[in-house]
């Protein structure tokens, strides 16, 4: 079979197509055929490294945490999936050598593999794993809940999603709608603004403006119930702002930099709640809760992808995935997807 290897951290320039023997998998393994990888920020980070040259964990690595197949075999233990099930991917490549999605058949964990609903393509399964479970975890960690959600779960919330034409945003926007909230979004300028009115937003934003903070307040003159926080550094001072008395904000990224001020006093004036997400850590319960939500929504047609659901896609193939790392990496906005295998 066909692998993409790194065995140093570098540039994409690392990333090498490889022959490799398709294995067997072991007890609570499944062997997925993938069909189609996503390419995350966290991919090319992992790849990349704190330098180059960096030692890695493994004497190489096979990346990609998310993707999309048809299981082909099972390990002893494993009963939620069975052989020719078309099935999601949610990190693949954490803590293993061999499990990622960037080859045309993966061994991996059998709790990281989730069933597609009949009515899901590939293309959705392979979006899906950290953006829509981040953005998930991300809607459920308010003091006043949900903990799980469904439609009706966020009735009566207002969620502000920052940079909502991003993968996690995009995912934020749709799981928030579909879930009952009303979604206030903020974007960089019109071409955003319109791929997060696709995605579901009810209110678009530019996070420049002057009186961007009158214009949140007058949606919800309370303040805000939740944000989902991909800047926090740049965006504390707003977020303050706008926050409701208990309202919580969830960061789940360092855009724009990794020192945060915050005025303690006004936040304890107001009892906010910040809660960092990371999934690596966040542990199995929470990712299958997760799974078994986002298959909800699937179902219910609410996590479309595509530029008309306010994701475009960008596509290549498993040869050129180096040049998929590079457009990642690039900030390239929208989802990046590698062709795998063909699906039949």
């Amino acid at each position: 079979m066909k692998s993409i290897v790194y065995s140093q951290t570098g540039d994409p320039s690392v990333l090498q197509l490889v022959d490799r023997p398709v294995t067997e998998p072991g007890a609570d393994e499944v062997r997925v055929r993938t069909v189609v990888s996503g390419v995350n920020p966290t991919d090319w980070k992992s790849r990349r490294g704190s330098a180059p040259g960096q030692a890695l964990a493994f004497d190489d690595v096979v990346p990609g945490q998310d993707g999309a197949g048809i299981v082909e075999a099972v390990g002893s233990g494993v009963q939620h999936v069975s052989v020719g099930d078309r099935v999601w991917l949610a990190l693949a490549a954490y803590q293993r050598a061999n499990s990622g999605s960037a080859q045309e058949h993966a061994v991996l964990p059998a709790e990281r593999v989730f069933v597609l609903p009949a009515n899901a393509s590939f293309d959705q399964g392979a979006s899906l794993g950290v953006p829509a479970i981040t953005a998930y975890r991300a809607l459920t960690v308010a003091e006043d809940g949900p903990r799980r959600l469904h439609p009706g779960a966020l009735a009566g919330k207002v969620v502000l999603v920052a940079g909502g034409a991003g993968a996690v945003g995009h995912a934020a926007i749709q799981l928030a709608r579909w879930a009952g909230a009303s979604v206030v979004t903020t974007v960089s300028g019109p071409a955003k603004a319109a791929l997060a009115t696709a995605a579901g937003a009810q209110h678009v934003l530019t996070y420049t403006d002057p009186d961007v903070v009158e214009q949140i307040r007058a949606i919800a003159p309370e303040g805000v119930d939740l944000i989902v926080e991909v800047a926090p550094a740049q965006n504390s001072w707003l977020d303050l702002a706008v926050i409701r008395n208990r309202g919580s904000i969830a960061v789940y990224a360092n855009n724009g930099g990794d020192q945060v001020t915050l005025d303690v006093r006004q936040h304890f004036s107001l009892n906010v709640r910040y809660q960092f997400v990371l999934l690596y850590t966040v542990g199995a319960d929470v990712i299958r809760a997760a799974a078994e939500d986002i298959n909800a929504a699937l179902v219910d047609g609410a996590l479309a992808v595509g530029e008309e659901s306010g994701l475009p896609l960008h596509r290549t193939d498993l040869a050129h995935t180096a040049d998929a790392h590079a457009l990642v990496e690039s900030g390239v906005v929208g989802k990046v997807l590698l062709d795998v295998s063909v699906s039949r």
